[in-house]
């Protein structure tokens, strides 16, 4: 199973009735780009996050510190016109989902579907 559909499936018990997931993609909270100082800030301080976009809503949801696709709680609800991108790089500085995420560029096309659905 592909990791954007174990987000999928994992995300359904966070939903709304009737409500239908447009992207999914993940994030986490610390920049990669740590691990050049020392692999244990990473490991210490880094959280991983998934966020949902459905046809509603944003949700950001954690997701642990160890993997990327479980859902366990939703932490923020943002509204559905909230544009999220574009993004760039690597490691793409996410701020507009209540916290600063980063996201990377594997997802980037996610990020991209899910500002397109929304215009």
């Amino acid at each position: 199973m592909a990791i954007r559909d174990k987000m999928r499936a994992n995300a359904a018990h966070v939903l709304q009735p009737g409500e239908n997931i447009q992207a999914v993609f993940g994030a986490q909270t610390t920049s990669q780009y740590f691990a050049l100082i020392s692999i244990w800030i990473i490991i210490f301080s880094n959280a991983y996050r998934v966020v949902v976009v459905t046809d509603r809503r944003i949700l950001v949801c954690r997701s642990g510190r160890m993997r990327t696709t479980p859902v366990n709680e939703v932490l923020r609800e943002v509204p559905r016109g909230t544009r999220i991108g574009p993004p760039s790089g690597l490691w793409w500085r996410c701020e507009t989902l209540g916290e600063k995420l980063y996201v990377h560029k594997r997802f980037h096309k996610d990020v991209n579907a899910a500002d397109g659905v929304a215009a």
